[in-house]
């Protein structure tokens, strides 16, 4: 991406954000990234550094464990092993066995559902593969310590062997020279020491001469003299050949170790980039996590469409500090191409558009951004921007030459992939000539189709805004009656500065405010008024508007609840329709059942019997009972919709119902316990338990 000044990453404070990076990172490699982040413009390449960072960053969220703990920086020990006649050392060799080590569990840790799972971390190892004999050839020469072993080669055991036993035999005559020179006094505390990684014993000066040997010195009080004894010359020579011999011996080993894994130092380097990349990956994860970053969908054209966006440096100051951070959501698009953002100063209009710069070189870097994950982000080649005083000593420019000087830049550079930051437009001059020019600029930047925000207090921008294509109003939300910006970005209008209203609320002399107020043009003044009213009432019916929200949410969600209580008891009541029906069936089926199992038994006692009558009237009391039953529940029913059932005591001229065949007549007399009740012409003698009084409906 081509950036205008070459200072714009530190004025959007790009640099803040690749030092956090750089904190993250554990490795040499990853640290070097850091530094060295790019801002891209292929596609291609944000895509899968984004995809990078959103897949470690869910690794880290879901807290499992990704196996890349080798952080040592062994890029001098991988190029000295390509190199012809070179030699690692025992630790060299284990720094390399460990990134053998750290590579091996990587590969084995995608496995395939993971390379399903993780398809950008994947293309980290794509192109690489993992070689077991790195770490088979060094396992066979080193111990984990990284001492050769002493089966390394037959020569060095053979060596070793009569060194042990050399070492062992020297060590026999020294002790028996020690001790006769402790029994005669001449040793002194010390007894032994070494020089020149020989044996030799500790003996008062005075005595040294009565010590056969070879003097190896004095110490600096000249009180003590070092003496070789010369029993014990022979075996200290024989052992230091051997040293010597066992160094050449370990010398040639690790020489032909380096040179046996010299084939593999093109696959050892890209492990350790390997190794880095993760540790890279890693670091972006873990940004994203502190700024509540997310992977916004990424297009291959200009657009910027950011939903909640915040400044990434802001929010992790404010998450320290315990304050909350304002979100702030824009659309530029082939319609509405250039922002003008308007409003009192210190209300958050530079933050605003530092916050949308910042974003962008972070998305186009393959950082993910603290916005919402529905946002849409295009990519632009170009971003010039122009915050602050740029006066010039060293040029000789003024303040506002300083800005036309860029202003020229901007216009003869920019096209239609170009995002551009204006602060404050044609300041540094006479407010109707520097507003001229300011008009001019914008117009331009508008015929070139280049994206931008463009923040200023004059009203001539405010005004040609509304009336140009492609270019658009903002305004930051103010509090008129607090005095307190709100940071609230709301588009499609202007905004006013409030000048009057907070030299009002600071105590500012009235007659003073008054005539400033006669001074300014009537046109001018009325305006600003106006878009101060305006933007007023349009919080005020933002505030309604949100509280009518609030309604509507809880209006829906209450409708919710009654359609799932209504959904229940629908439920509730089809199941008990179905079990009564159930229940039916159930006894129609076990009657069919018991009457065919009765008719089975007669059936059989008229083959046996031969008494034929009393089985035809066991028939016929099974088969026409069941009628009778019928003909009785037909006349109750209809009985049922004629009388209603009233709990009086039977008397005289009372209507009463028959409890077992369910006729209806009238008392006649009472006998004691039971009555005569006449039924149609026919008087009948009945039990009084048997009768109900009851009432014509």
């Amino acid at each position: 991406m081509k950036i205008y000044p070459e200072s714009a990453d530190s004025q959007l404070e790009f640099d803040k954000v690749k030092a956090l990076l750089h904190e993250h990172a554990r490795t040499e490699y990853g640290k070097h990234k850091a530094g060295l982040l790019r801002i891209h413009t292929k596609k291609e390449y944000i895509d899968d550094a984004l995809r990078q960072s959103h897949e470690y960053k869910l690794l880290l969220e879901q807290s499992m464990y990704f196996p890349n703990d080798f952080t040592l920086n062994i890029q001098r020990e991988i190029k000295l092993i390509g190199i012809p006649g070179g030699m690692l050392t025992g630790e060299q060799f284990i720094f390399i066995r460990k990134l053998a080590e750290n590579t091996e569990k990587i590969f084995r840790w995608f496995v395939n559902e993971r390379r399903t799972a993780y398809p950008a971390l994947t293309k980290i190892i794509e192109h690489s593969y993992y070689e077991k004999q790195v770490a088979e050839a060094i396992d066979t020469v080193l111990d984990e310590t990284g001492e050769v072993k002493d089966a390394a080669s037959p020569d060095l055991q053979k060596i070793r062997l009569s060194l042990f036993k050399k070492r062992n035999e020297l060590r026999r005559a020294f002790e028996k020279v020690v001790a006769r020179l402790n029994k005669s006094g001449y040793a002194t505390d010390i007894e032994e020491s070494f020089s020149n990684g020989r044996r030799v014993v500790a003996v008062f000066s005075e005595f040294k001469r009565q010590v056969k040997g070879i003097m190896h010195g004095e110490s600096d009080s000249r009180r003590t003299s070092y003496i070789e004894p010369e029993e014990t010359i022979e075996l200290n020579n024989d052992v230091y050949n051997l040293e010597n011999d066992e160094r050449k011996e370990l010398i040639r080993i690790l020489r032909n170790l380096t040179a046996q894994l010299s084939q593999y130092s093109g696959l050892l380097s890209e492990w350790f980039n390997i190794a880095g990349e993760f540790d890279f990956a890693s670091a972006k994860g873990m940004l994203a996590i502190d700024m509540h970053a997310h992977f916004p969908n990424v297009h291959d054209k200009a657009l910027v469409d950011l939903k909640e966006a915040y400044h990434p440096l802001l929010y992790l100051y404010n998450k320290k500090a315990g304050k909350p951070t304002i979100p702030v959501s824009i659309t530029l698009d082939e319609k509405s191409r250039i922002l003008v953002i308007s409003g009192p100063n210190a209300g958050g209009k530079t933050v605003t558009m530092k916050t949308i710069g910042l974003n962008q070189m972070m998305m186009q870097s393959g950082l993910l951004v603290p916005m919402h994950p529905s946002s849409q982000m295009g990519i632009f080649k170009q971003l010039f921007i122009h915050i602050g005083d740029t006066q010039s000593i060293e040029f000789e420019l003024s303040t506002y030459s300083s800005h036309l000087l860029h202003m020229k830049f901007f216009i003869e550079n920019a096209n239609g992939k170009t995002l551009f930051f204006v602060d404050e437009l044609g300041s540094g001059s006479d407010p109707n000539l520097g507003g001229s020019f300011a008009e001019v600029i914008m117009e331009e930047l508008a015929h070139r189709k280049s994206f931008g925000i463009v923040t200023t207090h004059y009203l001539n921008l405010k005004v040609m805004a509304n009336h140009t294509p492609g270019i658009i109003n903002g305004a930051m939300a103010f509090d008129e009656k607090t005095l307190q910006p709100l940071y609230k970005l709301a588009i499609g209008k202007p905004g006013s500065s409030y000048t009057f209203a907070i030299a009002e609320r600071i105590g500012l002399p009235q007659h003073l405010i008054n005539r400033a107020r006669k001074l300014v043009d009537e046109d001018h003044f009325r305006l600003d008024k106006l878009l101060n009213r305006t933007e007023q009432d349009l919080q005020k019916l933002n505030k309604d508007k949100q509280e009518l929200d609030k309604l509507l949410k809880e209006n829906e969600q209450l409708n919710r609840q009654i359609e799932t209580t209504l959904n229940k008891e629908r439920h509730r009541q089809q199941v008990e329709v179905l079990k009564q029906q159930n229940q039916v069936t159930e006894d129609r089926i076990a009657y069919l059942k018991d009457m065919e199992r009765k008719l089975k038994q007669i059936v059989l006692e008229w083959r046996k019997t031969e008494n034929k009558e009393d089985v035809m009237r066991q028939l016929q009391n099974l088969l026409f009972r069941k009628k009778e039953q019928a003909v009785t529940n037909k006349m109750a029913k209809k009985l049922e919709s004629r009388y209603n059932e009233v709990a009086e005591e039977i008397s005289i001229g009372a209507k009463v119902k028959m409890k077992k065949n369910h006729q209806v007549g009238e008392v006649k007399e009472i006998r004691g316990k039971r009555a005569i009740v006449q039924i149609g012409m026919l008087p009948m003698n009945v039990d009084i338990s048997e009768l109900v009084v009851v009432k014509e409906k």
